[in-house]
């Protein structure tokens, strides 16, 4: 997939196009930075509120207090999340694809389990929560599995992204750009006739606001040796009508790769699919654009006036805790000794009484303080959807289970609701891995699945089975094709305790109503099938037959 330096003045991508594109990003840029400048203050303000430079120690807390009630919102909707990590299986839509659903129901965890898929999860929870917006990426990487090449699904940063300013969704932007950092020495490995381009520059602007701000919140230690690489994706009509991806790695003004100038992809495109290589997660939408926003932009503003309630609260007990006194000058006391409180014995000149010396006392603080205090947190609570009733308080006299239960079902709405987006992110990102399996898979590969009682078992693969399929011919003799095509259904791998409970105790209630008892099989049967819950047909043929 190299290329020489000349190549690009007698291929589709030359340098005309190359700095249209340069221009292009720019004005992408331009569009961007309103959400750029927030998300990297978000970031910002989040980052100081949980680190203290070592310079000014403890007492920059003192003066000010940072209290933790908006972290414990992020927290608490992060712990939801990773609750329900999604795992997936493949439903066909016609009766003959029910062999490769199987199949890829099997090897789809596979692929997201050795791609970090967990981990990979949880961080982008954070950035999801925090910024309202996650993005992946799913791209293939010819490098992986020593050459052979593999699926590489990825996190991305927003702020690394350019899409065109206006459209709502990313795959309706005619053109998007992810912008990066990578070691110079390996660039120039891979790519030599690049060493006389940056002729031994070392790249000291890579971390500005305009080439990705995001890498201001990191050291920028170590970072001369990195260059800005760009990588470009465009979508291009064919003279048949098809719309095809096509893809450019550039680094400035100089192309490192075009698919268009590769005989293998010219026509075809880089990605069969047809689709960016990105998916986002967004949490609260914004209006005609792609982005989202987050918790910190809607509980920053009161948390503000917790933590500015918090040191006028915690400045009155700093002075209320100091016993201190009203003292004549003449007053006649050995001041050394009256502030030891060692010292059990103080020697005075002449008579003590209230009018030369008097203890300073306070009056007790105002409850209103306090109140508006305690408003504020239940605001912020609110506001988030993170309720004391969802940590397990049984506040107001609850204490029945069942209660508990039903308050906090009707409590983790927002979270549903936060996992179901998750979700959808999800299916759009295994729905890219199928059509990267279908167009890459050409050898057999092997994958090890594991099952539930520890036994593994070991499954051969390719993407035959995925391939268009000849069904007939129409009217005027055309062959006629059918690809085939799954739907992706998505659970999640790890149940809350609380969804086990709500199980368990269905299960409970089956017993009890008799469901289990062979006599009742038809009425059992009847009563299951309108009833909706995982593992209702399952459990509908599992009933036991009536005796005869």
């Amino acid at each position: 997939m190299n290329q020489t330096k000349d190549q690009t003045a007698v291929c589709g991508l030359g340098k005309d196009r190359v700095k249209e594109s340069a221009e292009r990003l720019a004005r992408y840029r331009r569009g961007k930075q309103k959400l750029d400048a927030r998300l990297y203050d978000e970031a910002l303000w989040w980052q100081t509120r949980h680190t203290t430079p070592s310079r000014e120690g403890d007492t920059a807390r003192r003066e000010r207090p940072v209290s933790a009630w908006l972290f414990n919102s992020v927290s608490g909707k992060h712990a939801d999340l990773c609750d329900r990590i999604p795992t997936c299986t493949a439903l066909p839509r016609e009766p003959g694809d029910e062999a490769d659903a199987a199949l890829l129901s099997d090897i789809l965890p596979v692929i997201a389990e050795r791609c970090g898929f967990p981990e990979l999860y949880a961080k982008n929870a954070w950035t999801k929560l925090k910024h309202g917006m996650a993005a992946w990426g799913v791209f293939w990487n010819p490098r992986l599995e020593n050459g052979l090449g593999d699926i590489d699904i990825r996190r991305l940063d927003v702020m690394n992204l350019f899409w065109e300013p206006g459209v709502s969704d990313v795959q309706e932007s005619p053109h998007l750009y992810i912008v990066g950092l990578e070691d110079t020495q390996a660039l120039v490995a891979r790519y030599p006739f690049l060493a006389e381009t940056l002729n031994g520059r070392q790249n000291p602007d890579a971390l500005t606001p305009e080439t990705g701000g995001s890498w201001l919140l990191r050291d920028r230690a170590g970072s001369s040796d990195k260059t800005v690489v760009t990588d470009w994706y465009y979508k291009v009509t064919r003279p048949d009508g098809r719309t095809v991806l096509h893809y450019a790695k550039l680094v400035g003004d100089t192309l490192l790769y075009a698919s268009e100038n590769d005989p293998l992809y010219a026509e075809r495109g880089w990605y069969d699919h047809g689709q960016y290589p990105v998916v986002l997660d967004v949490l609260f939408p914004e209006e005609d654009s792609p982005a989202g926003y987050g918790l910190i932009a809607v509980g920053r503003n009161p948390q503000g006036y917790i933590d500015e309630l918090d040191g006028h609260i915690l400045e009155y007990a700093n002075w209320a805790a100091r016993v201190r006194y009203w003292a004549k000058r003449s007053l006649g006391i050995n001041e050394k000794e009256f502030l030891d409180p060692d010292k059990r014995i103080i020697q005075v000149e002449g008579d003590i009484d209230e009018e030369k010396l008097r203890q300073i006392t306070l009056s007790p603080l105002d409850g209103m303080l306090t109140e508006v205090r305690r408003m504020k947190i239940d605001e912020l609570k609110e506001t988030t959807g993170v309720r004391d009733v969802n940590q397990g308080d049984t506040a107001h006299g609850v204490t029945a289970a069942a209660a508990i239960t039903a308050l906090q079902e009707a409590g983790d709405k927002s979270s549903r609701d936060c996992v179901s987006g998750s979700y959808r992110a999800y299916v759009a990102v295994m729905a890219q891995v199928v059509e990267l399996i279908r167009q890459f898979y050409d050898g057999v590969r092997c994958f090890r699945i594991a099952g539930r009682n520890g036994k593994s078992r070991y499954v051969h693969y390719c993407n035959a089975g995925l391939q268009d399929r000849r069904i007939g011919t129409d009217a005027a003799g055309n062959p006629l094709w059918r690809r085939p095509v799954f739907d992706i259904d998505v659970r999640a791998e790890r149940e809350s305790p609380l969804d086990r409970t709500g199980r368990n105790e269905l299960m409970l209630a089956l017993f009890k109503a008799g469901v289990f008892d062979p006599e009742r099989r038809e009425a059992a049967a009847l009563m299951l099938s309108g009833m909706d819950f995982e593992g209702a047909d399952s459990l509908r043929n599992a009933l036991p037959a009536a005796e005869v």
